[in-house]
């Protein structure tokens, strides 16, 4: 009797689990044919809550589109997307300062200015996959805009504000070193621009050597200036499926100057996040924990959100196909079975985003009050490729799920 390889068959689960259900309810419940752009403020039944349209959710989702279309195969209707949400956010999404804002109304009114400059990140890479799909120049000039818009106010820390999480004064984040690292690597490879792609590697360094700090095992949120440590619950907290998503970027960034000594630190560290947020008690991964052992500073600490589950679930797969370390499938299991155990929701398609502890849903609000086809659907596009590469591969290996 012949087994059919388990890669194989979880090419299958994921490929149905994003083609069938994910992809289809963003489709069916959220675009807006009448007004452009997206509907985000969505429940998982598909009902609209709110007609706000925050921006990098509209950036994300061009994204998302534009990747099924680059990643997947090209369909046509995902190329059509993404270019309706794009003709949307070229109207309304920047301020005379030539700046992301932060919200607008479902015809594009401003509702919140410009003030987040993870939305100008947001604007970078889904433009740059959208330029990639498409060809479309305006795309192109409307990344490159944003990039030098925000490499000037980076040089001047202070000068831009990072909602939803603020930065006392003095304070910066691993976040926008995180985002950058990554927008700026995929824009520069694009256009074939160094300066660009050099530009990225110096945020992807500020991440490995700053904010990760391997004698604690540990990569922080939140440093000084000068790049130490702060001693203060919030200077304490760690994310670690911020940690673990962070560190696949840097895999991708690192794999492109092929620096097997970086990359074997990046994966290092998805093992030491994966183990220091799982919850032996209930299952699934805890939000937020601190550098001490205390409470952690972050809001919904021990909640069980989804989008760490789905930014381990890739990341742990990535791991194994670089290392081939049995721990990576191990807790790859662990994270499968607990995800798709708790959040898809039937028989809507798209996952419930906020669980707490015992796995029971919450309603309240962790960042903003949006729903974005994003971190589900980019983990699963990015899984079925990996899935591929490991099921051609090696046609012999039984995946442990």
């Amino acid at each position: 009797m012949q087994i059919t390889p388990r890669f194989v068959d979880l090419l299958a689960i994921y490929r149905a689990e994003l083609l069938e259900r994910v992809v289809p309810f963003w489709l069916k419940h959220a675009v807006d044919r009448q007004h452009g752009g997206i509907l985000t403020c969505i429940s998982d039944e598909g009902q609209v809550l709110s007609t706000d349209k925050y921006m990098w959710s509209q950036l994300r989702a061009i994204w998302t589109f534009s990747a099924l279309y680059n990643k997947i195969e090209p369909r046509p209707e995902w190329l059509d997307a993404a270019r309706h949400i794009f003709d949307f956010i070229k109207r309304v999404g920047r301020d005379e300062q030539g700046q992301w804002v932060f919200c607008v109304s479902q015809e594009g009114d401003v509702l919140q200015g410009a003030t987040s400059i993870y939305a100008d990140g947001f604007a970078i890479y889904g433009l740059t996959e959208f330029a990639r799909a498409s060809g479309d120049p305006a795309a192109i000039d409307l990344a490159l805009a944003a990039y030098e818009n925000v490499q000037r106010r980076l040089a001047r820390p202070g000068s831009y504000k990072t909602e939803p999480y603020p930065l006392p004064e003095g304070v910066k984040a691993h976040g926008i070193s995180m985002i950058f690292s990554l927008v700026f690597h995929e824009l520069g490879h694009f256009l074939n621009r160094p300066d660009i792609v050099e530009a990225g590697l110096y945020h992807a360094r500020e991440v490995m050597d700053v904010y990760r700090r391997p004698e604690q095992k540990l990569l922080y949120e939140f440093t000084s200036l000068d790049g130490s440590l702060i001693a203060s619950p919030q200077g304490r907290a760690i994310v670690p499926g911020h940690a673990i998503e962070s560190m696949w970027f840097m895999i991708h960034i690192f794999q492109s100057l092929g620096d097997t000594e970086r990359i074997q630190q990046a994966v290092e560290t998805i093992k030491w996040h994966i183990e220091l947020a799982w919850d032996d008690e209930y299952g699934g991964l805890l939000l937020a924990r601190d550098a001490a052992g205390g409470t952690p500073w972050w809001k919904f600490a021990d909640s069980k959100i989804w989008w760490p589950h789905t930014e381990a679930l890739y990341a742990l797969l990535l791991a194994y196909e670089i290392s081939k370390e049995r721990w990576c499938l191990d807790w790859f299991e662990k994270i499968h079975n607990y995800a798709f155990s708790h959040y898809p929701v039937m028989p809507y398609g798209e996952w419930t985003q906020k669980l707490d502890r015992q796995g029971r849903k919450i309603t309240e609000t962790v960042a903003l009050p949006v729903k974005d086809p994003f971190h589900l659907p980019r983990a699963l596009i990015y899984c079925l490729q990996v899935l591929q590469r490991l099921a051609d591969k090696s046609p012999g290996v039984i995946a442990p799920v």
